[in-house]
């Protein structure tokens, strides 16, 4: 079932997400629908918070932006095959490597892309679907997706990194996401 996608403005996106037990109701199926909810509103990765639930869980499809890079693009990224994997109970271990600048957008804050900087590498302990536990360290545009999406279970947006300049110069499209005042191809729920 394709779920609505919460926009910026609601308190959920703005919450420090608890860990959750594998007895947590309907999960097989909630990351069916998280998957789903994805996919029809063209995505990468999708975290619970963005779908109303303030749980530690996300999504993550980086392999669909690595089999369509360029040529030339695949380069920058050596050994990033890309992933389709869920990830519950996240917490980052480590860090590594330079920051370096990526154009991010977010389901959640429609027609909003901005550079943001961020490491190159990062280790998250984690459990899979299956209550499996998982230590991995990801890198390339793939640690970008996990680490946007990560942000989002710890309550933070990627707007949250730009300079103060920046985010006055955007603040009445961030002020009209949160009214509802924008049109976009996949369902949405706005802030009361």
């Amino acid at each position: 079932m394709i779920l609505p996608i919460v926009a910026y403005g609601a308190a959920v996106l703005r919450e420090v997400c608890p860990d959750i037990t594998p007895d947590y109701p309907n999960l097989k199926q909630l990351i069916d629908n998280m998957w789903e909810t994805m996919y029809a509103s063209n995505g990468v990765g999708l975290a619970a918070p963005q779908i109303n639930k303030p749980i530690r869980l996300f999504v993550v499809d980086s392999k669909q932006i690595v089999d369509n890079l360029e040529e030339g693009e695949k380069n920058e990224f050596p050994g990033d095959e890309g992933i389709k994997q869920v990830f519950i109970n996240a917490h980052i271990v480590d860090t590594d490597g330079d920051d370096w600048a990526y154009n991010e957008g977010c389901l959640s804050i429609p027609k909003v892309r901005e550079d943001v900087y961020r490491p190159e590498k990062v280790t998250l302990r984690y459990v899979d679907e299956n209550f499996q536990p998982q230590e991995q360290t990801f890198h390339g545009v793939t640690a970008r997706v996990i680490f946007h999406e990560y942000d989002h279970i710890d309550g933070k947006l990627f707007i949250d990194y730009l300079k103060p300049l920046k985010k006055r110069l955007i603040k009445s499209r961030l002020d009209d996401i949160s009214k509802g005042k924008i049109r976009v191809d996949y369902k949405m729920v706005f802030p009361k």
